[in-house]
């Protein structure tokens, strides 16, 4: 292919462009919520503690998931219809 083939063209350019905007927004809007956080009196590393925390969080639940998908297909049941009998809530 030719150079000009592995350009974008004007609509991936302007599509690229919006999206590199919506990013530093997201990283202004990510540098606010710190600074306040901070403000309010966290430190940095009880905040890097507590995102650890929740991505523990998040694999456990996922693991937990995954063994309840298991054992509602063993049961030729949904997973929906196992919460009850473990005392989960549909937002858990």
């Amino acid at each position: 292919p030719s150079p000009k083939s592995l350009q974008p063209n004007g609509a991936s350019e302007e599509a690229l462009r919006c999206e590199i905007q919506e990013l530093k927004q997201k990283d202004l809007a990510l540098d606010q919520e710190i600074a306040q956080l901070l403000s309010e009196g966290y430190s940095l590393e009880e905040l890097d503690k507590h995102i650890s925390l929740l991505h523990e969080y998040n694999e456990i639940k996922d693991a937990g998931q995954m063994l309840l998908g298991k054992l509602a297909v063993i049961r030729g049941v949904t997973t929906k219809q196992l919460y009850p009998e473990y005392d989960l809530e549909l937002s858990d």
